[in-house]
């Protein structure tokens, strides 16, 4: 939320392929204000879902698990 009380729209969707996903838990661990691990190792979208909603603070954050995932399991897709 911003100063006035209204929902900001987010900067970007971090979307995840499930298909190319091993497990690995880097982004969890670069990006654990949106993504947890499972048991696995797998991501997990904190609010449920196939894909968490980037704001802006968290952009660099987001980019950086994004490069860091082995296998590009990750995209970034900016809003608009």
């Amino acid at each position: 939320m911003n100063g006035t009380g209204t929902r900001r729209a987010p900067a970007a969707q971090l979307r995840i392929d499930w298909a190319a996903c091993d497990g690995h838990g880097a982004c969890a661990e670069l990006l654990p204000e949106l993504l947890t691990s499972d048991d696995w190792g797998f991501p997990v979208v904190r609010g449920g879902g196939r894909r968490a909603e980037v704001p802006a603070e968290l952009l660099r954050a987001a980019r950086r698990a994004e490069r860091s995932c082995p296998v590009l399991a990750l995209r970034l897709v900016r809003e608009g």
